[in-house]
C-alpha cells in the first residue's frame, strides 16, 4: 500500500477552511468540491492512457486518451457523494460506480448496505471518494468488495486520514495482490476514543449535507 499526503499550499489553505466550525454548509461543499479536484490531479497520475492519432489545424499527431477499459469513480455512500463532481470535473468520461457502507458504531466495522456497480471490474482502475480514513473499516471493506469483483487497481482519495486508520489498512492488505494507493490532503494526530480523526473536521456527511432528522 502506498500513501501519498499532498502537499500544495491551496491544498492547505481550502483544508483549513474546512476544519473551521464555523464554514456553513454551502461553503463547506464548494470546498469540498475544489479540494478534491486539486487530489484527483495527484491520484491520477498513473491512470491508464493508450496512443491516438489526431489531425491539429496544422498536421497529424499522436497524443493520448483514457485506456479501455475506462476507470470507474466509486463514491461509499453518502458522504462519498459529496466528492463525486470535484472528480469528475477531471475525469468526464470515466464511469461512476456506488457503494453504501455502514459502519457499526459500536464494534467499528463496517458492512455493504446497497452498491451499484459492475459484476465484473476486470482490468478496471477504481477511484474511491470517501472524505475519511479514520479507523480503516469502511475502506477495507470496499477494496475487498471491488477486488472481489476483479477490480486490479485501486486509489482512495480521501480528504483527510488518522494513522491507525492506515496502519490498519496497511496490515489488512500486507499480502494483498492488487496495488492500493491513498491519495490525502493531511494526515492527522490521532483518533478519539469515538473513532473521530483528532483534530479533524468533524462527521463529513452531516457538515456536507445537514443532520438528517
Amino acid at each position: 500500500m502506498r500513501t501519498q499526503v499532498v502537499d500544495h499550499p491551496l491544498v492547505a489553505h481550502k483544508l483549513t477552511v474546512l476544519r473551521d466550525a464555523d464554514t456553513d454548509s454551502p461553503t463547506f461543499r464548494r470546498l469540498a468540491d475544489e479540494l478534491v479536484t486539486l487530489l484527483a490531479y495527484e491520484a491520477t497520475r498513473s491512470v491508464r492512457v493508450e496512443p491516438h492519432d489526431i489531425v491539429t489545424p496544422v498536421s497529424p499527431t499522436t497524443g493520448v486518451r483514457l485506456a479501455t477499459p475506462k476507470p470507474i469513480v466509486v463514491p461509499i455512500l453518502r458522504a462519498g457523494l459529496g466528492m463525486l463532481d470535484g472528480m469528475m470535473r477531471l475525469l468526464p468520461t470515466a464511469e461512476v460506480g456506488f457503494l453504501g457502507m455502514v459502519r457499526n458504531e459500536e464494534t467499528l466495522e463496517a458492512s455493504t448496505y446497497a452498491e451499484r456497480l459492475p459484476d465484473d471490474l476486470s482490468g478496471r482502475q477504481c477511484y474511491v471518494l470517501d472524505p475519511m480514513l479514520a479507523t480503516g473499516g469502511t475502506l477495507i471493506a470496499a477494496i475487498e468488495f471491488l477486488t472481489s469483483r476483479g477490480a486490479d487497481d485501486i486509489t482512495v482519495i480521501c480528504l483527510l486520514a488518522a494513522p491507525e486508520g492506515c496502519a490498519k489498512l496497511e496490515a489488512a492488505l500486507g499480502d494483498h495482490p492488487v496495488p492500493v494507493t491513498i491519495v490525502t490532503a493531511a494526515m492527522d494526530e490521532r483518533l478519539n476514543e469515538l473513532g473521530y480523526i483528532v483534530p479533524g473536521l468533524g462527521d463529513a456527511g452531516d457538515r456536507l449535507y445537514g443532520v438528517a432528522g
